[in-house]
């Protein structure tokens, strides 16, 4: 059983919460409700929950004010949230579970789901730092941290440091300027949708590059990059133009 406290400053929030729960995640079980910071404050160092469901804005405070509190946060999140495009982005960049306003029963499932199947240490100081950077940061690439998860590890990745990423059927696998490579157990789309504004391009339904990293085009045969890590990438016919387009535009710099 996984005993959660629901954090939101609307009582009426939390009681459809509270009913959604009951109705679909019969393996959890409220153990308090809170309406601001103070008060989640004082009822998790009291009743220690397993899992936090924590609105952001509040009266007092943020719900990362709350978990600024805690030297070492050892429960689990699930941000609520209402649609605020650039905070979405810095959630999927740090890999913290979120869940938008109005929740979809649905979407609550997976994330109950998801929590409650053990995929990684249980762990967010780091992807919760990791978001805080992201969050305060304008969106350009040297400036980004990743948040990758295994199974054994968390790894926060500078965004710079990322040559390509490429595809295994339900995994991705990471290649960098400076470490061995890392495989993840989400889909390359997944990360095409987050990467595609900061410098990345899918060229082929298996790879996904950055731009900064690509030494040469060769147009025989269908079409070739070569990045710097020495690898050889095929170009679909579909993704050649746009790849073109953008070496044209290097050209005129």
């Amino acid at each position: 059983m996984i005993k959660c406290l629901i954090v939101d400053d609307e009582s009426k929030a939390r009681e459809i919460l509270v009913e959604m729960l009951r109705l679909y995640c019969s393996d959890v079980l409220v153990i308090g409700q809170a309406h601001n910071v103070n008060t989640a404050h004082n009822l998790i160092e009291e009743l220690k929950p397993d899992l936090v469901l924590l609105d952001i804005k509040m009266p007092d405070g943020s719900g990362f004010d709350l978990l600024n509190r805690f030297a070492s946060i050892d429960f689990k999140v699930i941000f609520i949230t209402a649609h605020e495009e650039y905070a979405i982005k810095a959630f999927r960049f740090s890999a913290l579970d979120y869940l938008l306003k109005p929740i979809d029963p649905s979407d609550l499932i997976q994330a109950i789901e998801k929590i409650a199947t053990p995929q990684e240490p249980v762990n967010i100081n780091e992807q919760f730092q990791a978001f805080k950077e992201n969050f305060n940061k304008e969106g350009n690439q040297q400036d980004k941290r990743i948040v990758l998860k295994t199974w054994e590890n968390i790894y926060i990745i500078n965004l710079k440091d990322v040559i390509r990423c490429q595809a295994d059927k339900n995994y991705t696998y990471f290649y960098f300027t400076n470490r061995e490579k890392v495989i993840v157990s989400r889909t390359l789309k997944e990360y095409e949708d987050i990467l595609t504004e900061y410098g990345f391009m899918r060229v082929h339904r298996s790879h996904l590059v950055n731009l900064n990293y690509i030494e040469r085009f060769d147009k025989s045969e269908g079409g070739y990059v070569f990045t710097i890590d020495g690898s050889k990438l095929e170009v679909s016919h579909r993704k050649k133009d746009a790849l073109l387009e953008y070496i044209d535009r290097l050209g005129d710099i």
